[in-house]
């Protein structure tokens, strides 16, 4: 494992490199340029925004703005976002790049850490139009903003373990990135993104807290709305629980490394 690591930081600028690469090229593609790397999450907000607004706007304790509850779905799409994005482009990653990894010889674990950056440098993008957003709204966070980066490295760990361990299984199982993107979609609803958590009944709470993003997601509505510290104990947990599995998929991934190639 240390060997990997080793290899990324003698690659370092191959990685920081391939980063401004990969960004510079979705700038020069499009006339659009970065607004895309954004549009698509800010859509997300208008339509569940337009669509259940009148329903649950109502029920944000605390908060007098009228637009509460976009600023409420905002917040957590800004680390949903994130989150997805890793996992999602880390599953079909090594599948993608199968003609790099037969023709060039560097350190495989580049490309997860090729993408987590690409991946970083977009959420930080939209976390900036978020803030331009909530100006307009009449929303000005407060000095809980300098706990985002601590929230921001306890979600890329989660998602970079989980999309590593998942990106090495779907080169032997295809059949895994069929199911994975299913299932993500039953993690987002079953996350409090698009609504709180106090409209669960009681005897469903249990199981919803099983769900590792919770503690991640309500630290950036925390953060972001109500201007308070994430709930450190189950922010703790969550942060153990993906540094076990991003070791736990590092081993995986040097294990399996050898046989990838192979199979692609």
């Amino acid at each position: 494992m240390f060997g990997m690591l080793i290899g990324a930081w003698r690659y370092r600028y191959f990685i920081l490199s391939s980063i401004k690469t990969e960004l510079r090229v979705k700038f020069i593609r499009s006339r659009l340029g970065a607004l895309w790397m954004i549009l698509n999450p800010l859509a997300q907000v208008v339509i569940f925004a337009f669509v259940l607004s009148a329903v649950l706007s109502t029920k944000l304790p605390g908060i007098s703005n009228r637009h509460a509850y976009v600023i409420y779905l905002m917040a957590g799409i800004l680390g949903w976002s994130l989150f997805l994005e890793i996992v999602n482009r880390c599953l079909t990653l090594f599948i993608d790049n199968g003609n790099i990894l037969k023709k060039l010889v560097f350190p495989r674990i580049a490309l997860p850490l090729i993408v987590t950056g690409s991946a970083s440098v977009n959420n930080a993008l939209l976390f900036f139009a978020i803030l331009l957003i909530f100006g307009v709204l009449g929303h000005v966070p407060g000095t809980a903003l300098i706990w985002l980066p601590p929230l921001m490295v306890v979600n890329v760990a989660l998602a970079l373990g989980l999309g590593l361990a998942l990106g090495v299984l779907n080169v032997f199982m295809r059949d895994v990135g069929q199911i994975v993107p299913v299932v993500l979609q039953f993690v987002f609803w079953f996350t409090p993104i698009v609504y709180m958590v106090d409209i669960i009944p009681e005897q469903y709470r249990g199981w919803v807290f099983l769900n590792p993003l919770i503690p991640i997601i309500t630290g950036y509505q925390n953060a972001l709305l109500y201007n308070h510290a994430p709930d450190w104990a189950g922010l703790g947990f969550v942060a153990l629980v993906a540094t076990g599995l991003l070791a736990f998929a590092l081993v995986l991934f040097r294990k399996a490394s050898p046989e990838m190639v192979d199979q692609l």
